[in-house]
């Protein structure tokens, strides 16, 4: 078991390193890389895309109009914030908000996998399509399309973890369709569940 002052440490070189990052093109179009925020003793982590508009900007994951969905639905089952550890794929914003390529989440993901490793979760919320298949596939599940998993508990029992993954849209998904809230404020309860075993 890492102790926390190693924790703490291990995830200021990897900020460092990401900030100092050319492993892929996207170092060259960006503003501010986005690594991640939250206390690392947090059991509830939450990976999105990549970062848009407004957290390419601001250096922060999930600030723009997606972000404040995301505030709604952690308060819609009493977490806010300073309770999770919020990251994504890519902590670069690629052009236009594009999809991410697969030679970037491999650049990239060995970064999240630091974060992963460190951080002692109980519980990793993944947003939208291109995180679920990521984080199902690292630990030996079948990915499938979010449509069809939302809102599902996968457990993790190995020898480094006993957690639970929990595939979620992602919250712009209610930016562009606001029938789209009641759906996740449903499935963000997997998270509070999840939790309490």
């Amino acid at each position: 078991m890492i102790s926390l002052p190693e924790i703490e440490k291990e995830i200021k070189q990897m900020e460092q390193d990401v900030a100092n990052c050319r492993r892929c093109g996207l170092w060259k179009t960006r503003n501010n890389p986005v690594a991640g925020e939250g206390p690392v003793t947090a059991k509830v982590m939450f990976i999105g895309e990549a970062p848009g508009y407004n957290e390419d900007i601001q250096g922060r994951p999930f600030v723009g109009k997606a972000g404040k969905i995301f505030d709604e639905l952690l308060r819609s089952v009493g977490l806010e914030r300073k309770d999770v550890y919020i990251t994504n794929i890519l902590k670069c914003r690629p052009p236009k908000n594009r999809d991410p390529l697969g030679e970037e989440i491999k650049a990239c993901t060995p970064y999240l996998n630091k974060q992963i490793t460190c951080i002692q979760l109980s519980v990793i919320g993944t947003l939208g399509n291109f995180a679920s298949s990521y984080v199902l596939d690292k630990f030996g599940f079948q990915a499938e399309k979010i449509g069809k998993i939302h809102g599902k508990t996968f457990r993790i029992k190995n020898l480094l973890f006993d957690a639970r993954i929990i595939p979620l849209y992602h919250p712009a998904a209610a930016v562009y369709n606001p029938n789209m809230k009641d759906v996740l404020i449903q499935d963000f309860k997997s998270i509070t569940k999840a939790l309490q075993r």
